[in-house]
C-alpha cells in the first residue's frame, strides 16, 4: 500500500472520516468512497469557470432588504417564495437538474434572487458557474487562441457543463449570430442531456427570446427551468434607502 509522501498534499476530510484521500479502507483492504469525496469532485468540476459570487452579493440574504421587501411585494411575492423553495430544498433540485427561469424589465431584482440561489448552492459545497452572457461568449472566444497550457475550448466546455450549476445572467443580451446560436445550444443542450441545473435570467418574454437564441435552445431552458418567473414593479435601484 502506497504511503501518503511530502508531496502528497492533502485536505483533511471535513467529516473526520477518511484519511483525506476520500476513501475508507475496509476489510481486506477493500476501499470504499467516503460521503466527502462527492463535495470534493464537485469543486475540482468547477476549477477553470467563474464559480465566485459577486462581492455586490455576496451580503444578499432572503430575510434582508431589498429582498425580504419582496416578500410584502404583490408583483414580486411569487417568485420570491419560489426562490425561497428552491433554496430550501438546494439539494435535491440540484440532485434532480432543475433550475429556475427568471424574467422581468431592469431592476426588478432578477439578478439578485438568482445571486440567492448560486450562492445557497455555493454554501452546500456544490459546483458552480456564473456569468453574464456577454462574460460568457467571451471567455469562449479566448480558449480559441489559447496557447499550449492554457485551458482549451473542449475543457473549458466540459468544465462548464459539467458543473452542479450553470448561472447565466442577462441572456438575449448578445447581438444574434450564427456563432451564437450555436454555442447557447450546444452548452444548454448538453446540460438538459446530463440534467444538469441551470438558474437564468432575462429582460425578454419567451416569445421575444426564442426570436432572440432561438426556440430549441428556449424549449430545453422549459425543460430544465420550467416556465419562466415573471418579476414585475418598480425599478429596485432608484430606491432612497
Amino acid at each position: 500500500m502506497r504511503l501518503a509522501g511530502a508531496g502528497d498534499a492533502r485536505v483533511a476530510c471535513p467529516l473526520g472520516v477518511c484519511d483525506g484521500s476520500g476513501w475508507i479502507l475496509g476489510p481486506e483492504d477493500v476501499a470504499r468512497p467516503c460521503e466527502c469525496r462527492e463535495g470534493r469532485m464537485s469543486r475540482r468540476r468547477a476549477r477553470g469557470v467563474a464559480s465566485a459570487i459577486p462581492r455586490k452579493y455576496r451580503g444578499v440574504s432572503l430575510d434582508r432588504p431589498p429582498v425580504s421587501e419582496m416578500a410584502r411585494d404583490p408583483g414580486r411575492a411569487p417568485v420570491y417564495e419560489a426562490v425561497r423553495e428552491f433554496i430550501e430544498a438546494i439539494d435535491e433540485r440540484l440532485a434532480e437538474g432543475e433550475g429556475m427561469w427568471l424574467m422581468g424589465d431592469v431592476g426588478t431584482g432578477k439578478t439578485t434572487l438568482a445571486m440567492l440561489v448560486s450562492k445557497a448552492a455555493v454554501e452546500a459545497e456544490r459546483a458552480v458557474a456564473i456569468y453574464s452572457l456577454p462574460r460568457l461568449l467571451a471567455r469562449i472566444r479566448r480558449t480559441y487562441d489559447a496557447e499550449a497550457g492554457e485551458q482549451s475550448y473542449l475543457e473549458f466546455f466540459e468544465r462548464l457543463t459539467s458543473v452542479d450549476l450553470l448561472h447565466i445572467d442577462d441572456l438575449g443580451a448578445e447581438k444574434s449570430s450564427d456563432w451564437v446560436l450555436e454555442q447557447l445550444y450546444a452548452i444548454v443542450n448538453e446540460r438538459y442531456e446530463a440534467q444538469r441545473s441551470m438558474v437564468v435570467t432575462t429582460n425578454l418574454d419567451q416569445v421575444a427570446l426564442e426570436e432572440q437564441i432561438g426556440p430549441r435552445t428556449v424549449s430545453r431552458l422549459v425543460e430544465i427551468c420550467g416556465d419562466p418567473l415573471p418579476l414585475f414593479g418598480e425599478d429596485l435601484r432608484y430606491r432612497v434607502a
